[in-house]
């Protein structure tokens, strides 16, 4: 039985960033947010700033037994879970030849196998309960085929996938399913980072500075996804037509990559001579 009528989400990596604007805008909206984070002390402290109803829990999204205690905290202090946010999250930046089999094995182990443990928890008890909704942070950099990402870039390729084929497999009960893949966003991403130099870091850095989206717009596309459910959550205008070019003509859309790719080695070789 629900301990009181109000709803509740829970969002993981949500001490900072994204996962933060998101806790703040479903807190303002009434809402009853449970914080699982890393960081135990930032967690609780954003929670306690939103409210005393809201909890800050520590969490490593990676250990299975982590997953079940934060899932029988929830039970306990809400009676059942409205909406799960899959938002922790990390980056690696390098070429396929570039990127350790050990940044490979971090990077999936986290953004991947974490997106994998949070469904398998919360998915049986939203289908019992007949609703629920899940959102999967996924990205960009899933769909765009871009090098330089590749590990960071499969990783979030699966979490796509997977929210596709989750979606489908909860329909029935009435659980919805959305995977949101947002472009640069100014976070502190870069904090975690993993790359072979500081030169990506420093893009990165750059994109996030002039992308034009918030960290608060983002949450508010999420926010409007439960409201009235939507799958593939773009928040980045120039995303929309770029996941449409893909789709439907590939060829054209590889041959727009590799006219970038040749600008950046360009650019290379003249920092070398110079």
């Amino acid at each position: 039985m629900r301990n009181e009528q109000r709803k509740s989400v829970l969002i993981t990596g949500g001490a900072s960033g994204l996962g933060e604007a998101m806790a703040r805008r479903f807190a303002a909206e009434g809402w009853r947010v449970i914080i699982a984070d890393l960081d135990e002390e930032r967690a609780q402290s954003v929670a306690k700033s939103m409210g005393e109803s809201h909890l800050g829990l520590a969490m490593d999204i990676t250990l299975e037994e982590d997953w079940q205690r934060v899932a029988a905290r929830v039970d306990e202090q809400c009676g059942g879970l409205d909406v799960l946010i899959n938002n922790a999250g990390v980056a690696v930046g390098g070429t396929l030849e570039e990127t350790s089999i050990e940044d490979w094995r971090w990077v999936i182990d986290i953004d991947l196998m974490g997106v994998v443990l949070g469904c398998k928890t919360f998915a049986p008890s939203m289908r019992k309960q007949g609703h629920g909704h899940i959102i999967n942070v996924a990205s960009f950099a899933g769909f765009a085929g871009a090098p330089g990402i590749n590990a960071y870039g499969t990783a979030k390729a699966g979490v796509i996938a997977l929210s596709d084929m989750l979606r489908a497999e909860l329909a029935s009960a009435g659980v919805s399913v959305s995977v949101l893949c947002p472009a640069f966003v100014k976070t502190r991403l870069t904090e975690t980072m993993r790359a072979p130099d500081p030169s990506y870091h420093q893009r990165v850095e750059r994109w996030m500075q002039n992308s034009g989206v918030s960290a608060e717009d983002v949450a508010g596309v999420v926010f409007n996804a439960v409201l009235k459910p939507r799958f593939m959550l773009l928040t980045h205008g120039n995303t929309r037509w770029i996941w449409r070019l893909r789709r439907w003509f590939p060829e054209f859309y590889f041959r727009m990559v590799m006219r970038g790719v040749r600008r950046i080695e360009q650019k290379s070789k003249s920092r070398r001579k110079d």
